[in-house]
């Protein structure tokens, strides 16, 4: 068993990078989601399309949260060996996604500006942006195992540099799993918490058996809980512009992955409250992978478009999948 731990460690070693590196990742398109074709309605959104992705670079995978960090849709990812993904999502003429490009691989730093020394320390689950006066300055990672909250420095559209560390309550950074802190998002001016965190947990639950989550902000903080589920838990979060929050949730069952997009109102995203809301889509079986990322932002048209991505674990069996939709009008 030691054996085994200690080779492990080897080449998680060796597929870490120490500084930025720049990898090519290929892109074939999804033209079909839950017997529907693109521009068609399914559920309560409406499909855009979508793309799995590649790379022959072993650091390239582990995709578990989403955020915008520039203009013309940069983006980052964050993986679970504690590296930002950063690049930008591609779109043709139709204003179809078609791939990611401009990618780079940078691991994450401590506070001390070094890179994060154990996989204990480097599983960040969740990421969004913290805007000021209308631009990217930070994004505000969310961690599990080595549970806590830090904002990085957006430096030309690529997070990077020395961790800032975000205080968190107590109870937060005691749960020390890897079902702990998944979910982190930032409220828009339009939320009645506007500016303001939301934090939930995949499976640190509050006495009544929902989901415990706090709300980080100088006017509006607490608790708050969102409902349970028996077969799926919260994984990423979203605010819409109007302020509606939408919570992306995963499972298992029968083998296979299950996952739920639910619109919870504004005025119910409060501290003390007990979250719950409308199902957007569901879906189970191949016509997903593991989904954990969640990303809301506008295509080069001006349409809000709702991104959902899969984490592939880097096991050769699952898919690195992002799937594109539109709110009806």
């Amino acid at each position: 068993m030691i054996r085994s731990l200690g080779a492990a460690a080897v080449i998680l070693a060796l597929t870490m990078p120490v500084n930025a590196v720049d990898v090519t990742v290929s892109a074939a398109p999804v033209l079909r989601f839950k017997g529907v074709e693109i521009d068609q309605r399914v559920d309560g959104l409406i499909f855009r399309g979508g793309v799995t992705l590649q790379s022959q670079d072993d650091t390239f995978g582990g995709l578990s949260g989403l955020t915008l960090t520039g203009a013309n849709q940069r983006v980052a990812f964050v993986s679970d060996r504690g590296n930002f993904v950063s690049g930008q999502l591609a779109y043709d003429q139709s204003n179809r996604l078609f791939g990611f490009i401009g990618v780079s691989i940078e691991p994450m730093r401590n506070s001390k500006g070094e890179v994060l020394p154990r996989q204990f320390a480097r599983d960040a689950e969740g990421v969004d942006t913290v805007w000021r006066d209308g631009v990217p300055s930070a994004v505000r990672v969310g961690f599990e195992n080595l549970t806590r909250v830090a904002d990085f420095a957006i430096t030309d559209g690529r997070p990077g540099g020395a961790a800032r560390e975000v205080a968190v309550p107590e109870w937060v950074s005691q749960a020390r799993t890897n079902r702990s802190l998944e979910a982190i998002c930032v409220a828009p001016p339009a939320s009645p918490i506007g500016g303001s965190t939301l934090l939930l947990m995949e499976d640190v639950l509050d006495g009544d058996g929902n989901h415990r989550g706090t709300i980080l902000g100088n006017r509006d903080k607490g608790d708050v809980s969102y409902v349970n589920s028996p077969v799926v838990n919260p994984t990423d979060c979203k605010f819409l512009p109007n302020g509606d929050l939408l919570v992306l949730e995963r499972g298992v069952q029968l083998i296979s992955f299950v996952m739920r997009l639910t619109r919870v109102k504004a005025e119910d995203v409060q501290a003390g409250n007990l979250m719950g809301g409308e199902v957007l889509l569901s879906a189970q079986g191949g016509e997903i992978d593991n989904m954990e990322s969640l990303l809301v932002h506008q295509a080069p048209n001006g349409e809000t478009r709702i991104v959902i991505g899969s984490d592939n674990n880097f096991n050769d069996w699952q898919r690195t999948l992002l799937l594109e939709f539109a709110l009806p009008e």
